[in-house]
Protein backbone atom coordinates (compact mmCIF):
# COMPACT_ATOMS: atom_id res chain seq x y z
CA UNK A 1 0.00 0.00 0.00
CA UNK A 2 1.28 3.47 -0.86
CA UNK A 3 2.15 5.69 2.09
CA UNK A 4 0.52 9.11 2.50
CA UNK A 5 2.67 11.53 0.50
CA UNK A 6 2.54 15.04 -0.84
CA UNK A 7 3.76 18.55 -0.24
CA UNK A 8 2.89 21.65 1.72
CA UNK A 9 3.19 25.24 0.50
CA UNK A 10 3.38 27.63 3.41
CA UNK A 11 5.27 30.29 5.36
CA UNK A 12 7.77 29.42 8.07
CA UNK A 13 6.57 30.62 11.48
CA UNK A 14 9.51 29.54 13.66
CA UNK A 15 13.28 29.53 13.50
CA UNK A 16 14.76 26.13 12.50
CA UNK A 17 16.56 24.17 15.20
CA UNK A 18 18.66 21.01 15.16
CA UNK A 19 17.22 17.95 16.88
CA UNK A 20 18.89 14.53 17.33
CA UNK A 21 17.05 11.20 17.36
CA UNK A 22 18.48 7.74 18.11
CA UNK A 23 18.08 5.10 15.37
CA UNK A 24 19.62 1.75 16.39
CA UNK A 25 23.39 2.25 15.98
CA UNK A 26 23.40 5.93 14.99
CA UNK A 27 22.06 9.36 15.81
CA UNK A 28 20.17 11.05 13.00
CA UNK A 29 19.81 14.81 12.95
CA UNK A 30 16.93 16.86 11.59
CA UNK A 31 16.27 20.54 11.23
CA UNK A 32 12.82 21.14 12.69
CA UNK A 33 10.68 24.20 12.01
CA UNK A 34 7.01 25.10 11.95
CA UNK A 35 4.83 25.99 8.98
CA UNK A 36 1.36 27.50 9.04
CA UNK A 37 -0.63 25.08 6.87
CA UNK A 38 -4.38 25.45 6.32
CA UNK A 39 -4.61 27.47 9.53
CA UNK A 40 -2.76 24.88 11.65
CA UNK A 41 0.84 24.77 12.79
CA UNK A 42 2.72 21.86 11.20
CA UNK A 43 6.03 20.39 12.29
CA UNK A 44 8.63 19.78 9.59
CA UNK A 45 11.61 17.44 10.05
CA UNK A 46 14.35 17.75 7.41
CA UNK A 47 17.16 15.16 7.45
CA UNK A 48 20.61 16.78 7.52
CA UNK A 49 22.91 13.88 8.49
CA UNK A 50 24.09 11.40 11.10
CA UNK A 51 27.01 10.81 13.45
CA UNK A 52 27.79 7.53 11.63
CA UNK A 53 30.59 7.90 9.08
CA UNK A 54 29.27 4.78 7.28
CA UNK A 55 25.77 6.18 6.81
CA UNK A 56 26.11 9.83 5.87
CA UNK A 57 23.99 11.77 3.41
CA UNK A 58 24.50 12.65 -0.19
CA UNK A 59 22.96 16.06 -0.74
CA UNK A 60 22.44 18.88 -3.20
CA UNK A 61 21.76 22.44 -2.12
CA UNK A 62 21.05 24.32 -5.33
CA UNK A 63 20.60 28.09 -5.25
CA UNK A 64 20.09 28.17 -9.03
CA UNK A 65 17.28 25.63 -9.26
CA UNK A 66 15.27 25.90 -12.47
CA UNK A 67 12.71 23.35 -13.60
CA UNK A 68 9.23 23.59 -15.18
CA UNK A 69 7.73 22.13 -11.99
CA UNK A 70 8.29 25.45 -10.18
CA UNK A 71 5.68 27.13 -12.37
CA UNK A 72 3.13 24.52 -11.31
CA UNK A 73 4.07 24.96 -7.66
CA UNK A 74 4.04 28.75 -7.76
CA UNK A 75 0.51 28.68 -9.19
CA UNK A 76 -0.75 26.23 -6.55
CA UNK A 77 -2.69 27.56 -3.56
CA UNK A 78 -1.08 27.60 -0.15
CA UNK A 79 -1.76 24.57 2.03
CA UNK A 80 -1.31 20.81 1.91
CA UNK A 81 -1.43 18.89 -1.36
CA UNK A 82 -1.94 15.12 -1.34
CA UNK A 83 -0.01 13.37 -4.13
CA UNK A 84 -0.39 9.81 -2.84
CA UNK A 85 -0.37 7.32 -5.70
CA UNK A 86 0.54 9.86 -8.39
CA UNK A 87 3.26 8.83 -10.84
CA UNK A 88 4.14 12.16 -12.42
CA UNK A 89 5.34 15.60 -11.38
CA UNK A 90 4.68 17.42 -9.11
CA UNK A 91 5.13 14.13 -7.19
CA UNK A 92 8.90 13.69 -7.02
CA UNK A 93 11.01 10.77 -8.16
CA UNK A 94 14.74 11.43 -8.45
CA UNK A 95 15.20 8.41 -10.73
CA UNK A 96 12.11 8.59 -12.96
CA UNK A 97 12.07 12.30 -13.78
CA UNK A 98 14.55 14.96 -14.89
CA UNK A 99 14.11 16.94 -11.67
CA UNK A 100 17.83 16.83 -10.78
CA UNK A 101 19.18 17.28 -14.31
CA UNK A 102 20.83 20.67 -13.72
CA UNK A 103 21.51 20.59 -10.00
CA UNK A 104 25.22 19.70 -9.98
CA UNK A 105 26.99 16.81 -8.31
CA UNK A 106 25.96 15.08 -5.13
CA UNK A 107 28.03 16.20 -2.15
CA UNK A 108 28.95 14.22 0.96
CA UNK A 109 27.56 15.49 4.23
CA UNK A 110 29.84 16.09 7.19
CA UNK A 111 29.78 13.76 10.19
CA UNK A 112 27.34 15.37 12.60
CA UNK A 113 28.70 16.26 16.04
CA UNK A 114 25.62 17.86 17.56
CA UNK A 115 26.60 21.41 16.63
CA UNK A 116 25.21 23.68 13.91
CA UNK A 117 28.53 23.85 12.04
CA UNK A 118 28.52 20.66 9.85
CA UNK A 119 27.13 20.77 6.34
CA UNK A 120 24.49 20.70 5.02
CA UNK A 121 22.87 21.73 8.30
CA UNK A 122 24.66 25.08 8.49
CA UNK A 123 23.79 26.25 4.97
CA UNK A 124 20.24 24.89 5.01
CA UNK A 125 19.56 26.56 8.34
CA UNK A 126 20.70 29.92 6.94
CA UNK A 127 18.37 29.46 3.96
CA UNK A 128 15.39 28.59 6.16
CA UNK A 129 16.11 31.48 8.53
CA UNK A 130 16.15 33.83 5.53
CA UNK A 131 12.85 32.36 4.34
CA UNK A 132 11.40 32.96 7.80
CA UNK A 133 12.66 36.55 8.00
CA UNK A 134 11.57 37.50 4.48
CA UNK A 135 8.28 35.58 4.43
CA UNK A 136 9.19 33.44 1.41
CA UNK A 137 6.97 30.62 0.23
CA UNK A 138 8.44 27.26 1.25
CA UNK A 139 7.54 23.93 -0.34
CA UNK A 140 8.25 20.74 1.61
CA UNK A 141 7.80 17.35 -0.07
CA UNK A 142 7.66 14.17 1.96
CA UNK A 143 5.40 11.84 3.86
CA UNK A 144 2.69 13.18 6.14
CA UNK A 145 2.80 12.31 9.82
CA UNK A 146 0.53 9.39 10.64
CA UNK A 147 -0.44 11.20 13.85
CA UNK A 148 -0.67 14.97 14.19
CA UNK A 149 0.17 17.67 11.68
CA UNK A 150 3.58 17.39 10.10
CA UNK A 151 5.73 16.17 7.24
CA UNK A 152 9.01 14.23 7.22
CA UNK A 153 11.05 11.81 5.07
CA UNK A 154 12.34 14.80 3.09
CA UNK A 155 14.86 12.67 1.18
CA UNK A 156 15.08 9.82 -1.33
CA UNK A 157 12.35 7.38 -0.27
CA UNK A 158 13.40 4.35 -2.31
CA UNK A 159 16.42 2.08 -2.54
CA UNK A 160 16.64 1.21 1.16
CA UNK A 161 17.30 -2.35 2.35
CA UNK A 162 16.57 -4.52 5.40
CA UNK A 163 13.45 -3.35 7.24
CA UNK A 164 12.50 -0.85 4.53
CA UNK A 165 11.91 -3.41 1.76
CA UNK A 166 8.50 -2.86 0.19
CA UNK A 167 6.42 -6.03 -0.09
CA UNK A 168 3.38 -5.54 -2.28
CA UNK A 169 0.25 -5.23 -0.19
CA UNK A 170 2.15 -4.93 3.10
CA UNK A 171 1.82 -1.55 4.84
CA UNK A 172 3.36 -2.63 8.15
CA UNK A 173 6.58 -0.61 7.79
CA UNK A 174 7.96 2.71 6.58
CA UNK A 175 8.80 1.13 3.24
CA UNK A 176 10.33 2.10 -0.08
CA UNK A 177 8.10 3.55 -2.75
CA UNK A 178 8.38 5.24 -6.14
CA UNK A 179 7.23 8.82 -6.81
CA UNK A 180 7.51 9.63 -3.11
CA UNK A 181 10.88 11.35 -2.84
CA UNK A 182 11.21 14.31 -0.50
CA UNK A 183 12.74 17.76 -0.91
CA UNK A 184 12.64 21.34 0.32
CA UNK A 185 12.22 24.21 -2.15
CA UNK A 186 12.17 27.94 -1.43
CA UNK A 187 10.88 30.67 -3.73
CA UNK A 188 13.55 33.29 -3.00
CA UNK A 189 12.00 35.91 -5.27
CA UNK A 190 14.27 35.26 -8.23
CA UNK A 191 13.78 33.33 -11.48
CA UNK A 192 15.87 30.64 -9.78
CA UNK A 193 14.66 28.97 -6.62
CA UNK A 194 16.68 27.33 -3.87
CA UNK A 195 16.25 23.57 -3.44
CA UNK A 196 17.55 20.89 -1.09
CA UNK A 197 17.71 17.20 -2.05
CA UNK A 198 19.17 14.36 0.02
CA UNK A 199 19.71 10.59 0.07
CA UNK A 200 21.41 8.27 2.54
CA UNK A 201 24.64 6.59 1.44
CA UNK A 202 23.13 3.20 2.22
CA UNK A 203 20.22 3.71 -0.20
CA UNK A 204 20.87 1.96 -3.51
CA UNK A 205 19.80 2.70 -7.08
CA UNK A 206 18.36 1.86 -9.55
CA UNK A 207 15.11 0.55 -8.11
CA UNK A 208 12.21 -1.62 -9.22
CA UNK A 209 8.54 -0.68 -9.50
CA UNK A 210 8.10 -1.02 -5.72
CA UNK A 211 11.10 1.18 -4.99
CA UNK A 212 13.37 -1.65 -3.85
CA UNK A 213 17.00 -1.87 -5.08
CA UNK A 214 17.52 -3.90 -8.24
CA UNK A 215 20.30 -6.52 -8.39
CA UNK A 216 23.64 -4.76 -8.77
CA UNK A 217 22.31 -1.45 -7.43
CA UNK A 218 24.85 0.98 -5.94
CA UNK A 219 24.83 4.15 -3.87
CA UNK A 220 23.44 7.20 -5.61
Amino acid sequence: MTLAYGYVKAKIVSEPFLKPSRHSHEIQYHLHFSLLVDGDKWDVAVNVGTNDADDLLKYKLAFDFRHPVVENLAAAPAGSHDLTGQAALPALDFLRSDLLANTGKWRDSDVMDGSDAPEPSASLRRLLSKAHAQNFDVYVFGRFYSEGNGIHDTHLNQGSTKGFIHRDGDDSNDHNDVWQDGAVMVDIGEPEWAAYFAAFNQQLVPTDDLGNPLPGAATI
